[in-house]
């Protein structure tokens, strides 16, 4: 897995393509059509490529970049890497079979966030997940999936993971419902060495997890399960990434964004303080060892 150093995946690439080139265009003064009209293309294809939502091909870059009045030959070096960048392969490309479509851009935005806030009432976070604990959640995800499939998908969940121990990891800060740590995934033992593994986890200096404990009642975030994104690419906006059944959601306009940042706000002050984890965390073992 590359780092975030390397921008990310070809998701972040296009959105940060797609970002200058918008820059440009407005500081030049030329509107969607016009630019539209320089690469055969219409109004909404310039639209959709500074959203980052299609691919590029460096002579519209090149066309663009014309148009737009850029005459430093050193951004156009850099703007063409970039266009290259954006078409190649994402490092997970090689599980793109036994992937779904819409997750194809979150494993880009995880593996380039700065910051990345979630709120879980069902599972534990894929990026704490142990194997055998995300292999009972993919079997349970998935309508008779083979053991190959299985295995690849935990493999690949595996391969996630390795993102919180890079030296310039995410800080990840999880917030998660004590449903989570008591639901049987897996049976008994698949969940005690998955709370283990919390456990050690709590000792990552990148991590912060909390609990919301079943007598703190009702809650900021009773709707369901979300993670908020931050990236350290200025030209990029958080992401709120929110999983259905069948699709997912990217909200990035600011006022979503903030409604979802001022939840995450709320829940933290609503659970137990991380200090207190730990001790949730070995109770919760203690229980599983009682039964």
């Amino acid at each position: 897995m590359t780092g975030r150093g390397d921008i990310g995946g070809s998701t972040v690439r296009r959105l940060q393509l797609g970002a200058r080139l918008r820059e440009l265009r407005l500081a030049a003064g030329v509107s969607r059509e016009a630019a539209g009209y320089r690469i055969r293309a219409s109004e909404s294809k310039i639209s959709r490529m500074e959203l980052g939502r299609v691919g590029f091909k460096a002579r519209d870059v090149t066309d663009l970049l014309l148009l737009y009045g850029v005459e430093s030959p050193e951004e156009h070096e850099r703007l063409l890497e970039l266009t290259k960048a954006a078409n190649s392969p994402s490092w997970w490309h090689t599980y793109g079979d036994v992937l779904e479509n819409w997750f194809h851009s979150y494993l880009d935005l995880e593996q380039a966030a700065e910051l990345i806030r979630t709120y879980e009432i069902q599972f534990v976070p894929g990026l704490l997940q142990t194997e055998a604990y995300a292999s009972a959640v993919i079997r349970l995800a998935h309508t008779n999936p083979g053991e190959t499939e299985v295995e690849r998908l935990a493999k690949l969940r595996m391969t996630r993971k390795e993102t919180l121990e890079r030296p310039d990891a995410p800080t990840f800060w999880a917030v998660l419902d004590e449903a989570v740590l008591r639901r049987l995934i897996g049976g008994t033992e698949v969940l005690r060495e998955q709370i283990v593994a919390l456990l050690e986890a709590c000792e990552n200096p990148n991590i912060r997890l909390q609990v919301i404990p079943f007598d703190s009642g009702g809650h900021a975030a009773a709707g369901g399960a979300f993670s908020i994104l931050r990236f350290p690419h200025e030209e990029l906006d958080d992401v709120v990434y929110i999983e259905h059944l069948t699709s997912a959601l990217y909200l990035d306009k600011r006022e979503d964004v903030d409604d979802y940042a001022a939840a995450f706000g709320r829940l933290i002050i609503e659970a137990a303080p991380p200090a207190r984890t730990p001790d949730i965390l070995k109770s919760v073992i203690a229980d599983l060892d009682a039964s």
